[in-house]
C-alpha cells in the first residue's frame, strides 16, 4: 500500500478570487493533478488547499478507478480545507476538529491583539481497512510561513511589523501543533505498538523546527539515532518522521526563494514504521517532479498548472 499527502494549491474552480480565471485554465490544472496523482497510484492521499468541494470532485472525477473522497467541514477564512482522497477503500471519518487542547489558552493573532483560539483550518482523521491493513490517518495544514500584514499586505512596512507578524504566525502554528499532537494522542490511546497511525500534511516547517518535533512525542528514537532499534515505554505514543528514509536528494517538498525544504511530512506510529518499506517525495522512481521557486506573495501562482508542492508518500507492507 502506497499512501501520502499534496498541497493541491488553490484547487478552486474558475472565475473566483483565489483560483484559475477561465475554464481553460482550470482544465490544464486538473489534467496536470490528475497526471501525477495517476502515477503516484495511492491508495489514500491526504490533500490541502482543497477550495471548493466540487474541484475535488471534479479531479477524482478525471481519474482512472473508484475514488472516494472525504472533507474537513471547517475551511479557513479563503475556504481553503484539508481532506482525502481514497482509491476503491472507503474512508471512515473519524474526527474532524479545530479545538485547542484544554488548558492552551487563545494566542495573539495581530497588532491589534485579536486572540486566535482555534485551529486555521480542520484537522480531519480517517479510517481504511483492507484485508492487509486497518490504517487510521489524520491529515493537517497548519498555519503558513508565508506572511499577511493589515489590508491585505504581504509585505511588511518595516522590520518591526515583519518581527511581530511573524511571531503572531509561529504562535499559531505552535499552537496546531500542540492541537494536532493532542488528536494524535487520542487516536493513538497508548497503543502506538498495535495501532497503524500516520498524521501527514503541509506541517509549514521544517524536520527540525520546535513545531515539528512537538509532534514526535517522547523524544529519543527518531529514525537513524541509536535508540531507534531499543524499545521502550514511549513506543506506545511516539511518532516517527519517515523523513530520515526520503533519499536525500528527494528531501524536499517546495522550493521557497531558490532554497528547497522538507514542509510536507508522514508521521507515523511505531507498529507502522517497521512496516514501511520505501519513502519518497515526487513520484515513485527518481522522484522527478518540476517544482516552481515561491516568493512571499502567494497571489504570484494564481491560476498556475499544477502545485507548488510536490506530494510525500510512503509504501507500507503488511
Amino acid at each position: 500500500m502506497l499512501f501520502g499527502t499534496w498541497n493541491l494549491e488553490n484547487l478552486y474552480r474558475p472565475g473566483g478570487p483565489f483560483g484559475p480565471q477561465d475554464k481553460a485554465a482550470y482544465e490544464t490544472k486538473l489534467a496536470a493533478l490528475a497526471t501525477v496523482i495517476a502515477e503516484l497510484d495511492p491508495t489514500l492521499l491526504g490533500v490541502q488547499e482543497v477550495g471548493d468541494p466540487e474541484a475535488l470532485a471534479d479531479l477524482a472525477g478525471i481519474l482512472e478507478g473508484d475514488w472516494h473522497i472525504a472533507l474537513s467541514e471547517h475551511p479557513d477564512d479563503r475556504g481553503i480545507r484539508v481532506g482525502f482522497l481514497s482509491r476503491d477503500l472507503v474512508p471512515r471519518v473519524l474526527a474532524d476538529t479545530i479545538a485547542f487542547p484544554e488548558r492552551l489558552r487563545p494566542v495573539q493573532g495581530d497588532d491589534a491583539g485579536n486572540l486566535v483560539s482555534r485551529t486555521g483550518r480542520g484537522f480531519l482523521a480517517v479510517e481504511i481497512a483492507s484485508r492487509a491493513l486497518t490504517l487510521t490517518v489524520a491529515v493537517c495544514h497548519l498555519k503558513s510561513k508565508l506572511l499577511s500584514y493589515p489590508g491585505g499586505r504581504f509585505q511588511p512596512r518595516n522590520e518591526g511589523e515583519r518581527a511581530r507578524y511573524g511571531a503572531y504566525a509561529l504562535y499559531r502554528r505552535t499552537a496546531e501543533a500542540a492541537a494536532l499532537r493532542a488528536l494524535a494522542d487520542e487516536l493513538l490511546a497508548g497503543e502506538g505498538r498495535e495501532r497503524d497511525l500516520a498524521v501527514l500534511g503541509d506541517m509549514n516547517d521544517e524536520v527540525l523546527a520546535a513545531t515539528t518535533q512537538i509532534l514526535l512525542g517522547p523524544p529519543g528514537s527518531e529514525i537513524g539515532t541509536p535508540g531507534y532499534d531499543h524499545p521502550d515505554q514511549g513506543d506506545a505514543t511516539r511518532l516517527w518522521d519517515v523523513a530520515p528514509l526520503i533519499p536525500v536528494e528527494q528531501r524536499y517538498s517546495r522550493i521557497n526563494s531558490g532554497r528547497r525544504e522538507l514542509i510536507d511530512h508522514i508521521l507515523v506510529s511505531h507498529r507502522l514504521v517497521h512496516r514501511v518499506t520505501e519513502a519518497g517525495t515526487g513520484l515513485p522512481g527518481d522522484g522527478t517532479l518540476a517544482l516552481p521557486s515561491v516568493g512571499p506573495d502567494p497571489t504570484a501562482r494564481q491560476g498556475a498548472p499544477g502545485s507548488d508542492h510536490a506530494p510525500v508518500w510512503v509504501r507500507v507492507g503488511p
